[in-house]
């Protein structure tokens, strides 16, 4: 805990948050009150309202959110999501103008708006009033919606940068229970009691990979543990098309098997179903829209794989890497762009620095792209620069993940603009990258009692990264593959002990390759429960090597 900057006086409140300790107040964040009264004030007049949200877990997350409000309070909250291919990202004014065709007067945006400048210039045009609920970076000019709340705009005090958009929708929850209780909202009714979709909340946290620090990590730990009860029908049909059990929830299930099914409705098919599954009350809709978007999740797989072959041939076979490039830009005709993200991540891992893929679509003569960011690395700032500059269409996004739009013959231009403005972030970068130790281990020590008592520092996630153990000096036995491109393997000790692990998709790398030596190594990862059939037992996660003949 020291290591992550845990004060001792604050030790007690990072292992057992709550929300007394550490909600912030919802007036603390610029506009908020704003924002509350203006929605408060739709719900008393009953001005038709609606949802707008982004196509990802987070903005299905928090388009639920409101949508559960305003159901609580004995009103129905229509859902708009754009389609990925057709509109793009985030409102447009031809969205608006399509909503305000059915007669909505207000609209909600979550997880996206804060750069719709021109969107909400049409709005104010066609009389329908903004208000903008986000949390990405944005630039100093503010748009002018009705309101706008977003902890990272600059003039925001409230301290919470953090957040993903379900929890500043969480907090704006909060504000709504309190004015609608000034105004005697509640002498006929019961106050909504929010606490109970902490889970959605929870998995907009983790899902968009956010830092689990303060009121955030309260937030994902007390999720979770609503999560675990399975009461969301959506969540809970998740789990049985994925033919899971439903038992105790954590980072894992949030962020591997229910994130990815919730993601697909946006990546390769309907943009809106992860919301309306996320908000559903109808046992069967949730079956019917689980059942439909954990098949798209396997589309969606089918397609990486494929785009991940040819961006690594991209790279790789067609002169395409520059070991010194800062960043790694790879463009190809036809590339899906509701997976692109995905690929720029893997890739991301591979080399160990920011990656953009970009999709192109020649007879429309645009280019979407996805980046993903190494650590120290702000792709998004740079994004955005390379956006003020005139280079891009459209784009923005934050440190770690950035979303680009611009004309094919633009990306040669995109690619040294970008270059350049990182080479010293890269830099720096560079000289910080290395895999932090937590603690030694030996494979009859790594127990799982171990395992068990550092799972008191869950959840992890970046801000709280998650225990790394190195075993030293252990001979790997027993190396075989898996598919996918894992390997499995033994590590024996000195001493005789033995530990089970595993290295994921290492099979045609550097790493595989030494696993299969035979040697003696200095093996470095994470421990997990392995669980298979009832055993109870630990393995490793490699995630490095080193040779032990070679340490000094």
């Amino acid at each position: 805990m020291a290591s992550r900057a845990v004060a001792a006086e604050d030790g007690e409140t990072f292992l057992r948050p709550t929300l007394k300790a550490l909600f912030p107040d919802p007036s603390s964040f610029a506009d908020m009150d704003v924002a509350a009264s203006l929605i408060v004030e739709a719900v008393l007049a009953r001005r038709p309202t609606v949802v707008f949200a982004d196509y990802d877990v987070d903005g299905a997350c928090s388009a639920a959110l409101l949508v559960l409000w305003f159901r609580a309070m004995g009103q129905d909250l229509p859902i708009y999501v754009p389609d990925r291919l057709t509109e793009g990202y985030g409102p447009s004014p031809a969205a608006f103008r399509k909503i305000r065709a059915t007669g909505a007067e207000l609209v909600v945006t979550v997880d996206c708006g804060a750069a719709a400048y021109d969107a909400v210039e049409t709005a104010a045009e066609i009389g329908l009033d903004v208000v903008v609920i986000d949390h990405h970076l944005m630039r100093e000019g503010r748009i002018g919606a009705a309101a706008l709340v977003n902890p990272n705009r600059p003039d925001c005090r409230s301290g919470q940068g953090v957040l993903a958009a379900a929890g500043v929708t969480f907090v704006l929850l909060v504000a709504l229970n309190r004015e609608a209780r000034r105004r005697g909202l509640f002498a006929a009714r019961p106050e909504p009691d929010v606490r109970r979709w902490l889970d959605l909340a929870a998995m907009g946290a983790i899902c968009d990979v956010t830092r689990l620090v303060g009121f955030n990590r309260a937030l994902a730990t007390l999720g979770l543990r609503v999560m675990s009860e399975w009461r969301n029908l959506g969540l809970a049909a998740l789990m049985d098309v994925a033919g899971l059990p439903k038992g105790a929830a954590g980072v894992f299930e949030a962020g591997f098997i229910l994130g990815p099914r919730i993601n697909a409705g946006g990546r390769v098919g309907r943009a809106d179903l992860g919301a309306r599954l996320l908000s559903t009350d109808d046992p069967a809709e949730a079956g019917d829209l689980a059942k439909r978007l954990d098949e798209l999740n396997a589309e969606r797989k089918s397609v990486e794989a494929a785009i991940i072959d040819e961006a690594w041939q991209a790279i790789e076979q067609d002169s395409n890497l520059d070991p010194e490039a800062p960043v790694l830009i790879v463009a190809r005709d036809g590339w899906h762009p509701g997976v692109i993200g995905i690929v720029a991540s893997r890739l991301r891992e591979r080399y160990r620095k920011p990656v953009i893929v970009i999709g192109v679509d020649r007879l429309g003569d645009v280019a979407k792209g996805s980046g993903r960011s190494q650590p120290g690395v702000n792709l998004g700032r740079a994004v955005q620069a390379a956006f003020d500059s005139g280079l891009l269409l459209a784009g923005g996004g934050h440190a770690m993940a950035a979303g680009l739009t611009a004309r094919p013959s633009a990306i040669p231009e995109l690619r040294d603009f970008l270059c350049e403005r990182l080479r010293g972030e890269m830099h720096d970068a560079r000289l910080e990258d290395a895999l932090d130790i937590d603690a030694l281990t030996t494979p009859g020590g790594a127990a799982r009692s171990l395992f068990d008592e550092f799972q008191t520092l869950a959840p992890f996630g970046p801000g709280n990264p998650e225990p790394v153990f190195a075993v030293p000096d252990a001979r790997i036995e027993r190396v075989f593959p898996l598919r996918g491109g894992h390997l499995r393997c033994e590590l024996a000790g000195p001493g005789g002990g033995r530990l089970r692990a595993v290295a994921w998709r290492v099979a045609d790398t550097e790493l595989g390759q030494r696993l299969t030596t035979g040697a003696s190594l200095h093996v470095a990862g994470k421990l997990k429960a392995d669980d298979w059939n009832g055993r109870k037992g630990v393995q490793l996660e490699i995630e490095d090597l080193a040779d032990a003949r070679r340490s000094s």
